[in-house]
């Protein structure tokens, strides 16, 4: 099998990240980088990122009106990233133009309901009715509009595989090896679960990065879904 797992660096200080990368090199198949690193380090430090030879995952989750969000993954494109994320709820025209606008040299992955999101918090904001059905909704939007891939909470994996088959990518977040804190992720599966139900990718952050051997815990978790996935 090939190494499915997209280490999170969740810091805005870019020599951590860049220990930490370099800690499991060999151990991880990917590197996901946000928010919070994108405002604190900018595009140089995403291209710094970039020349650790991994793939790496901009997880910028760009939301705004067609144009600029155009502009933004036209931006992105020349760092070198492999995947970057947009809200599915832009809408159609926005998903379109993020589509025409990376021009394959960027991967685009919809991001459907927020894993620290369960349904409490979905009714706050006047999404009513169960999670899945936003996020089936939302699924099959970002497949006509010609997106990539997926970000999809744990629970939502095989009923997703269900309706879009193998030709979507779906990138997961909210993994929590066995006996793991959750923190702020309400929607959590182990690594081999969500392999076994159909997972393309896997990030996983603090199980990893908050261990006091970053790289024995991250090659635990491999052994892990090597052995499950000869069983």
């Amino acid at each position: 099998m090939g190494n499915p797992v997209f280490l999170a660096l969740d810091t805005p200080d870019l020599t951590r990240a860049l220990t930490l990368a370099k800690a499991v090199e060999g151990h991880v198949g990917g590197l996901k980088i946000g928010l919070e690193f994108f405002c604190a380090q900018g595009p140089e430090g995403v291209r710094q990122i970039v020349a650790l030879g991994k793939d790496v995952f901009l997880d910028l989750k760009l939301h705004d009106i067609p144009n600029t969000v155009a502009g933004a993954v036209r931006s992105v494109a020349q760092l070198g990233v492999r995947y970057v994320t947009i809200h599915s709820s832009g809408g159609p025209a926005m998903l379109e133009a993020a589509v025409e606008a990376a021009a394959g040299r960027v991967r685009l992955l919809g991001v459907s309901v927020l894993t620290s999101l369960d349904e409490v918090d979905l009714a706050a904001v006047g999404q009513m009715g169960p999670s899945g059905v936003q996020v089936e909704r939302l699924a099959k939007l970002a497949a006509k509009c010609g997106l990539d891939g997926l970000i999809a909470a744990p629970p939502e994996i095989a009923p997703l595989r269900r309706i879009m088959g193998r030709e979507m990518v779906l990138m997961i977040p909210g993994i929590r090896p066995q006996g793991s804190d959750k923190g702020d992720q309400k929607r959590v599966m182990t690594p081999e679960a969500a392999m076994a139900a159909g997972a393309d990718f896997l990030v996983i952050g603090r199980p990893i990065t908050a261990a006091a051997d970053p790289a024995a815990a991250a090659a635990r978790i491999i052994a892990a879904l090597k052995a499950g996935a000869v069983s």
